[in-house]
């Protein structure tokens, strides 16, 4: 079945953009052999205004954050995964909710789509995933 990733990146190329800092995301549309094509360029929602999701300097010890979400998480809620930088714990603890899975990685994006769609084609396929650990 076809599916959305959700990359962070300044120029379209690398994956340089932490979730939080993302002033864009490049939306893939990967197919059913895990072949995949840009779909669109969605412009990050602005938080401007908004409450951090970590108040009271935690230090991300025990933190519970605010109930609510982060609202790039609704905002990519229809993609299967993210892929971005860095991604603050909170902020994967939202999207697990969504099942929107979470990559941090710095690199290019063709190569890194590669390893996580292959990876999803094996998992999708009851494919063993032996192996892939020398290819991510």
């Amino acid at each position: 079945m076809p599916y959305k990733i959700a990359v962070a990146s300044s120029d379209g190329v690398n994956i340089d953009m932490n979730f939080g800092a993302a002033h864009e995301f490049y939306i893939y549309k990967v197919g059913e052999e895990g072949e995949y094509a840009l779909l669109e360029i969605r412009e990050a929602v602005n938080t401007a205004g908004k409450p951090s999701s970590c108040q009271g300097g935690c230090k991300g010890r025990n933190c519970e954050g605010l109930q609510e979400n982060h609202p790039g998480v609704d905002f990519i809620a229809d993609c299967r995964c993210v892929i971005c930088k860095r991604i603050g714990f909170h902020i994967q603890k939202q999207l697990e909710k969504k099942a929107v899975s979470s990559f941090d990685v710095e690199g290019k994006i063709e190569g890194t789509l590669e390893k996580i769609t292959g990876y999803f084609y094996r998992v999708d396929h009851h494919q063993t995933l032996r192996g892939m650990a020398n290819k991510i």
